[in-house]
């Protein structure tokens, strides 16, 4: 096993060359190198004799069907974009250890139709995330295909000059003949190093809220102000941010583990040395498995947020632009996951995902579950981002004895 995990890094580092800017891995949804990893992953495929086709949203999807089998099927995968200056395995690394999971089930002569979907985009850099596993899922949201990039470049523009047909993306959903859907992922964290844990099987993805708060004050002369006669939009942003770190690392030290918030983006206008800061926007990221929990503390940001604007005779706007609820993983495929973990003689430990996956949207669904293995340094969306060759040959022993599991319980 350890010769195919060695391979496997070697493929993540192989596709990293196909990149849209040199020197850099910057892989957008749908740009010129996505053909170059389509065409090496498609070579694979054919090799494991799976049948490969592309759908109308740019995923490249191959087919085991083994003789003898029943109709449902496994899917496996993960997606293959990238963020700007991206390190190698986040999201290519499931879908190549995907395929070597296809070679598994294949050697054990195991009676399992497979599919494996290298999902075109998850990341929503270049559009709104997770385009693939919408689409194959059938949740993709049509209205979608009238955003534009950057370039401005429409979506359904750039679905068509890759080659595809936009008005063909409902054929992307899968059927009902899924026994349910797998992901292999980088942590993305520092939990399993810091634990010295190769893998842990995914509890549930949380949920998250995302709010825009502006506050509003009044840009005046930074010399003929005094102090007391200032309605300073900043000083009530910099307490309130100061506020956020407070008391949501009190809370998550003691009665809500897992409560995550991020202050991420600060717009100061005007901007100038010599100004008090009128208006300023900021950003609110916050995290929790519970939905309960994280609308309480979205409500309970947003006073101490008031509070810190009257104080100043700032004004306060707030809007809300990302709700999305925690996601539970299924317990049945997640038992064969422990179990198989278990077998293979590995510590279990479970985990919830603080990042979004495709496997959230394909839980909405189907059963999905998700295997993480760790993250060196905790590092991901960097170039420094690693594996260790260990870790990928544990999700080689632990897939074996998976796919043994689901084939035996399915009957086939």
């Amino acid at each position: 096993m350890r010769d195919r995990a060695l391979h496997a890094i070697a493929e993540c580092q192989h596709l990293a060359t196909m990149t849209e800017e040199p020197g850099r891995i910057t892989r957008r949804f749908l740009t010129p190198p996505v053909h170059d990893v389509h065409a090496h992953l498609r070579r694979r495929m054919v090799a494991l004799g799976m049948e490969v086709r592309v759908d109308a949203v740019g995923n490249l999807r191959g087919l085991w069907k083994p003789e003898i089998s029943r109709a449902r099927r496994l899917v496996l995968g993960s997606h293959i974009d990238t963020v700007p200056d991206a390190g190698a395995y986040d999201g290519v690394l499931g879908v190549v250890l995907a395929l070597e999971w296809v070679r598994l089930a294949q050697e054990a002569v195991l009676p399992l139709a497979i599919e494996v979907i290298a999902f075109s985009e998850e990341e929503g850099v270049r559009y709104p995330p997770f385009l693939g596993s919408r689409a194959v899922a059938g949740t993709f949201d049509k209205s979608m295909l009238a955003y534009a990039d950057t370039d401005g470049i429409r979506m359904d523009e750039a679905i068509r000059t890759f080659g595809l047909d936009p008005s063909k993306i409902d054929e992307a959903a899968l059927d009902s003949q899924v026994l349910g859907f797998v992901e292999i992922h980088i942590e993305q964290g520092p939990v399993l190093d810091t634990e010295n844990i190769p893998l842990a099987v995914v509890s549930g993805i949380v949920g998250q809220t995302r709010l825009g708060l502006r506050f509003a004050g009044h840009a005046n002369h930074a010399g003929t102000t005094p102090m007391n006669l200032r309605h300073d939009a900043l000083a009530a942003a910099a307490e309130w941010i100061t506020m956020v770190e407070t008391s949501v690392a009190r809370a998550a030290s003691a009665d809500e583990p897992g409560l995550v918030a991020t202050v991420g983006t600060v717009a100061v206008v005007p901007n100038a040395t010599n100004v008090i800061p009128g208006t300023v926007e900021v950003s609110l990221d916050l995290r929790h498995m519970s939905n309960r929990t994280r609308d309480w503390w979205a409500s309970q940001l947003f006073k101490d947020a008031e509070i810190a604007a009257r104080k100043r005779g700032v004004g306060l706007e707030s809007v809300r632009k990302v709700n999305e609820p925690a996601v539970e993983m299924d317990p049945d495929l997640s038992l064969n996951l422990k179990l198989a973990v278990e077998a293979a003689g590995y510590p279990l430990k479970t985990m919830p995902s603080g990042a979004g996956h495709d496997a959230m949207v394909m839980a909405t669904g189907m059963p999905a579950a998700m295997l993480f293995l760790r993250s060196p340094g905790g590092i991901s969306h960097h170039p420094s981002e690693t594996v260790r060759e260990e870790d990928v040959e544990a999700t080689l022993h632990v897939g074996r004895r998976f796919l043994e599991r689901l084939a035996a319980e399915s009957g086939t």
